[in-house]
């Protein structure tokens, strides 16, 4: 077990906060060095196996850290680093081989290798079950074709958790979760994306042409890739939540303080009373979120199926974190509309909680299914 060196905000106030803005600029952020530093402190693996390097901790422990990391002062690197704890591994940690742990999981968590998650792709996002990309076998090695977008990690990852097509059955039951090593003839990164938010993280698009990887390099059992995602996704979703909860804390606080000494008709913004009402009103919002979370991630650690709560605190998040950055910017004024402002990168970058991870009309759906409430077909 890792014993730690620093505290995660030791980190983020002397390794991360005073390069945000640099790398904002730059549109990339260096994933190898920043991962090398929270894996010698044991921030990469709170909730994995001791063996490989973890600290053995339940799930909540990583949700905590979630909330620590939105503390950066931007949304791009905590989102990377979830990738690389929660998005990438947490399948290999509970279904790979002995073997794949050691070459993928273990140099992960010690920050030695970046990850990166391969499943949605130009036709098919939050509709996962449609996705094109194959692994075909050939005697003892899969050869993969085709292509994964907004690949987070992509242009820098060492290894990606790839969800291919590995028989032509049933679309549930005919993909399967990958290991594969980004430095393998035949893959191709294609550009690195230009988005709108989320600057500081790279993102790809990536092809695979007559990729080979070994078959032992499937996690589990093949045709099971589909129900690992799934499962992958809720723990996804929470950690998401927990993250931007805190940022929105923030973003909140920093508007109170900015708003107490900008005065407007003679006095604070602040004490106009439809300013503070509404930052009460945010207020109760996030803390009834941070109540859901905490009740989603309890029942997940006695082995329940979250699915319909981490949906739940999903959606409401990214529909929470749109208010928090639009009325919060408004009462900035003309700063709010600079990028030298917290409240206007998160405003930019607290967008994509209702588009990655599952869009809010698919968390919508998910809900809807578990109160049974979707119109079914009639019978033929």
């Amino acid at each position: 077990m890792t014993l730690f060196t620093k505290s995660p905000c030791q980190i983020i106030d002397q390794e991360i906060n005073p390069y945000v803005d640099q790398w904002e600029a730059e549109g990339i952020f260096p994933a190898h060095k920043v991962f090398k530093i929270l894996g010698n402190a044991g921030f990469l693996g709170v909730n994995k196996p001791v063996e490989y390097g973890g600290l053995g901790l339940d799930f909540s422990y990583s949700i905590a850290m979630s909330e620590e990391l939105g503390n950066i002062r931007c949304g791009g690197i905590p989102m990377a680093i979830g990738v690389q704890t929660d998005m990438a591994t947490p399948a290999l940690a509970r279904f790979g081989s002995a073997e794949l742990k050691k070459e993928f999981l273990l140099p992960s968590i010690m920050g030695d290798k970046v990850a990166c998650l391969g499943v949605s792709e130009v036709g098919a996002g939050s509709d996962v079950a449609t996705i094109k990309t194959k692994a075909v076998r050939d005697g003892d090695e899969y050869v993969v074709n085709g292509g994964k977008m907004w690949t987070t990690n992509g242009t820098q990852a060492d290894w990606m958790c790839l969800l291919a097509n590995t028989s032509d059955g049933l679309s549930h039951k005919n993909k399967s979760l990958i290991c594969l090593p980004m430095n393998s003839p035949g893959v191709r990164i294609a550009r690195k994306i230009d988005k709108m938010g989320m600057r500081s993280s790279d993102t790809a698009e990536v092809f695979f042409d007559d990729v080979r990887v070994p078959c032992k390099n499937v996690i589990g059992r093949e045709g099971m890739g589909f129900t690992y995602q799934m499962l992958q996704f809720q723990e996804e979703r929470l950690w998401a939540v927990g993250n931007i909860l805190t940022m929105m804390e923030n973003v909140i606080r920093e508007t109170i303080q900015y708003t107490r000494q900008r005065t407007i008709f003679k006095m604070p913004v602040l004490h106009h009373q439809s300013v503070y009402f509404r930052l009460a009103e945010l207020e109760t919002e996030v803390e009834l979120l941070r109540s859901l979370l905490h009740r989603a991630t309890a029942l997940y650690i006695r082995g329940n199926d979250v699915t319909k709560l981490a949906s739940m605190a999903k959606l409401k998040a990214g529909r929470l974190a749109r208010e928090v950055g639009d009325s919060c910017l408004q009462y900035w004024g003309g700063m709010g509309y600079t990028n030298d402002v917290l409240v206007s990168r998160f405003y930019r970058d607290a967008r994509l909680c209702s588009i990655g991870g599952g869009a809010d009309e698919v968390m919508l759906s998910i809900i809807s299914k578990y109160m049974d409430t979707v119109p079914k077909a009639p019978p033929k």
